[in-house]
């Protein structure tokens, strides 16, 4: 039995008809697909190393504690690992208009959360896998670290054998977790207290630290408070999902890094503006002096925390400069807007705050988690998260995965996302729209892609050219 972390229980909690909290991937791969039950075996081959996978959500009654993960004694794979094939000709309008209705399915609770599809039938003899995970179970950047576990590094791997001699566990009863949870609430604030008086032992590094979150807690409440020019962004959503992606390539990137500056981050959300800006131009909107406020994520794992799958996420907000015509003027703007950011401190006083929520009664956790799901969220127009993926190639019973997709869920009032995903030299954009009011989502996507055209060519214009 393992208990949630505050931040992982609020994903159920904040999940309702409409808001599916579920993150995904869809990886294209060469074919010809494998036998089901060769997908089957291999992932089989591989729960022993993700023991999560085997294991559901238990509640506590009454909710006075925390939910826990406890084993499923009637976990059966196949359950989980599916199998369907587009119809001929298999092109990527109907893989996208597949995947949208996958993910507007919610995930059962009463068995692990999650799911693996292998869709047949794509143009060239390709076949792909699309996963669905629970957002309670792990965030991006560990999903990364779980999807380099479930397929292999090599075409042919050597299969070593594997003990796996899984029996689930027997279920706590409801006492034992009313008696564990009202235990935690008693000893988790007096470790917390220990720590702070630790902390209060070495008082210029409390101060420093305090510093820190002062600024940080300062430049986050002035964008909470502000309000925002992207009201037609926002609006009530329903449980369905429109999906799209967008390419470029890391060349790409470094190429308008080396002539313009900036990060890799500071390229993909100038893209992202791009696209914006041609949504909103098509829908007859006026985009001089506007923005569009993005919600970022950014990982606080430290690297001694890898292998963990946990969420351990923050976020930063940014302003998309949708108004600025000229793509080099957007990247400089968003570049000097980033870099403020940083040094505001915005993601490590996210990170203080998700922590202290571990002092709430699980109760008023849940109940707050509800009431942030149904706010106004009008001062957030869109979130962008870019996770880095593996920059060497995997396989699935064989077969190189060719591209991966990323799948991110939207709720409340927000009715875009975009996730980006790096394989291989490859950055790919998964675009997620609710179906009813963002019909135009292939507007973003090409809007995205020839965002980075235009910063290419910039790029190029402003590169010193070598004396000959």
């Amino acid at each position: 039995m393992d208990r949630m972390s505050p931040l992982d229980a609020s994903f159920l909690h904040i999940e309702d008809d409409n808001s599916h909290m579920h993150i995904a991937s869809v990886a294209v791969f060469e074919g010809p697909a494998p036998a089901y039950r060769e997908l089957v075996d291999m992932i089989a081959g591989k729960l022993p190393l993700v023991p999560r996978y085997r294991q559901k959500v238990k509640f506590v009654p009454l909710n006075v504690g925390r939910p826990v993960w406890v084993d499923d004694p009637h976990f059966n794979i196949e359950y989980h690992v599916r199998h369907t094939a587009l119809p001929a000709p298999g092109a990527a309008d109907q893989l996208r208009n597949l995947v949208g209705r996958v993910m507007s399915q919610q995930l059962d609770r009463s068995k692990p959360l999650w799911e693996v599809w292998m869709i047949e039938g794509l143009e060239d003899g390709h076949f792909a896998l699309a996963s669905k995970t629970h957002h309670a179970m792990v965030d991006g950047i560990a999903g990364t670290d779980l999807l380099a576990v479930v397929l292999d590094t090599e075409p042919e791997p050597e299969r070593r054998s594997v003990n796996d001699s899984w029996e689930a566990g027997d279920a706590p009863s409801d006492v034992r977790l009313v008696a564990d949870a009202l235990t935690d609430l008693v000893v988790r604030p007096y470790e917390q207290i220990r720590a702070l008086r630790a902390a209060a032992r070495r008082p210029r590094e409390l101060v420093g630290t305090l510093r820190t979150l002062v600024r940080g807690f300062g430049s986050a409440a002035g964008v909470v408070r502000a309000s925002t020019s992207g009201e037609a962004l926002n609006g009530p959503i329903g449980p369905h999902r429109r999906w799209d992606w967008a390419r470029a390539t890391l060349a790409d990137v470094k190429a308008v890094r080396a002539g313009l500056g900036g990060t890799v981050n500071d390229v993909v959300l100038a893209a992202i503006t791009r696209g914006f800006r041609d949504l909103l131009l098509s829908r007859g909107e006026i985009v001089l002096g506007r923005t569009v406020r993005t919600m970022v994520p950014v990982s606080v794992r430290s690297q001694g925390e890898r292998g963990t799958y946990n969420n351990r996420v923050s976020a930063m907000f940014a302003d998309l400069p949708v108004g600025i015509d000229d793509a080099a003027e957007r990247l400089a703007s968003i570049r000097a807007q980033m870099d403020g950011l940083k040094e505001s401190q915005q993601a490590v006083a996210g990170e203080v705050l998700t922590s202290l929520s571990g002092f709430a009664p699980p109760m008023l956790l849940a109940l707050g988690g509800r009431l942030m799901s149904r706010v106004n969220q009008r001062n957030i127009n869109t979130v962008t998260t870019n996770v880095p993926g593996p920059q060497f190639p995997l396989y699935a019973v064989g077969r190189r995965m060719l591209e991966a997709y990323p799948f991110v869920p939207i709720m409340g009032s927000v009715r875009i996302g975009i996730a980006i995903f790096s394989y291989c030299g490859q950055l790919n954009f998964g675009i997620t729209g609710d179906w009813e009011t963002v019909p135009d989502l292939h507007v973003l996507a090409n809007g995205i892609e020839e965002g980075v055209i235009e910063l290419c060519k910039a790029a190029a214009v402003a590169a010193p050219h070598p004396v000959g």
